[in-house]
């Protein structure tokens, strides 16, 4: 059965418009955190990381857009996908495949000040917009599975590649900071007053960020880009916990990676690095610790890149994930930021400081409320 590899992709953030520039500033350990005062949103000073709109509106008016209005986000996947779809010059025919994740989608038109639609809201409809606008012939598949979904995604377009459903397919993933989010974070206590700090001691909750991220999925060797990488394994189980909660035992990522080896045949010894969820909340950075403990990975360098955007939902995975594939080509860990003193129970190698070193693979998990937790295995590939 023919291998399944990530190849063009692009990241609109906070920290640049596109991947290259974004994996720059992470090498600089600059954070797109920002401390943001504005009532409209929440009532108190939050730090968050947000796209520049006016930016945005000026590169998305280069699409040359219908008539039709398109909402934040929608501008903001649009943009990032179409840069993916110029990179590979793929004709989209009947056996490409489009796979939409969000945790969220448009949930800002039911704000009462907005001159959207309500229907807007729907997912099926933020999938019927973007297969439309670059005229896909295959429905939009969307997937919306809490935080895990941007990860997910690239499992889920593995799989119908290896079933022969497609040949290829684009992801493209986003979610955007609204008050309904922001309060949500905040009913649960979890919205940190500073930046995020993820697995230290003086850690206090979550930032939310926005951000868009799209990557082609193929089976075709061919046209590959220089950066692409293989996906040697990957695994999704849901622990069933709580609605919020993870298991206290990381009972579900235990799984979820251990599938993953075993569908990679490799073992924990074969990582060289973990691109891991890293919420910066108290039981969340726990059960990671107790899972990747369990598993044999206390001494592999990790990181989390919360500090850098926020927790940016459903599209987090796959904004993590380009990251990590940048991490292979440039033989390079980036750091997590803000880091000081280890705060979970079990022990971690936490990536402080930008290290070169030869790196050939990555383990990318993530979790999310539901219980929800996958892991997926990436090998730099051998031209």
């Amino acid at each position: 059965m023919s291998d399944v590899f990530l190849s063009y992709s692009n990241i609109i953030s906070s920290l640049g418009f596109n991947s290259e520039t974004v994996v720059e500033n992470i090498s600089k350990k600059v954070s797109g955190l920002q401390l943001v005062q504005d009532i409209d949103i929440f009532p108190q000073p939050f730090y968050t990381s947000l796209i520049d709109k006016s930016k945005l509106k000026e590169v998305f008016e280069n699409l040359h857009p219908d008539s039709l209005k398109y909402t934040h986000l929608e501008q903001m996947m649009l943009v990032s996908l179409q840069e993916v779809i110029k990179q590979s010059n793929i004709e989209l025919n009947d056996r490409v495949g489009l796979i939409i994740s969000t945790t969220k989608g448009n949930i800002d038109v039911l704000e009462n000040e907005s001159t959207f639609s309500q229907s807007r809201s729907y997912l099926s409809e933020l999938g019927k917009i973007i297969q439309d606008f670059f005229n896909f012939k295959n429905d939009a598949i969307v997937l919306s599975n809490a935080c895990v979904s941007g990860i997910l995604a690239v499992a889920i377009a593995k799989r119908y590649i290896k079933q022969g459903v497609y040949d290829q397919v684009f992801i493209v993933s986003g979610d955007i900071v609204t008050p309904f989010i922001l309060s949500g974070f905040n009913s649960f206590q979890a919205l940190s007053d500073e930046p995020c700090k993820p697995y230290c001691k003086k850690r206090s909750g979550i930032n939310i960020g926005e951000v868009a991220a799209s990557i082609l999925v193929t089976s075709k060797k061919e046209d590959l880009s220089t950066k692409a990488v293989k996906i040697l394994g990957e695994g999704s189980c849901n622990d069933a916990n709580h609605i919020s909660g993870p298991s206290r035992t990381g009972e579900g990522l235990y799984r979820s990676v251990k599938s993953a080896f075993r569908e990679a045949k490799i073992n924990s010894k074969e990582i060289d690095f973990i691109s891991a969820h890293g919420t910066a909340t108290h039981f969340n950075d726990e059960m990671e610790a107790i899972a990747f403990n369990r598993l044999g990975l206390s001494e592999v360098p990790l990181h989390s890149l919360k500090s850098y955007f926020g927790h940016t939902l459903g599209a987090s995975g796959l904004l993590e994930t380009i990251i990590g594939i940048h991490s292979l080509h440039n033989n390079t860990l980036y750091p997590s930021l803000g880091f000081e003193e280890l705060g979970v129970s079990k022990p971690l190698n936490i990536i402080t400081e930008t290290e070169y070193r030869e790196i050939h693979t990555f383990l990318k998990t993530a979790s999310g409320f539901g219980g929800c937790n996958t892991a997926v295995i990436f090998q730099k590939n051998k031209k």
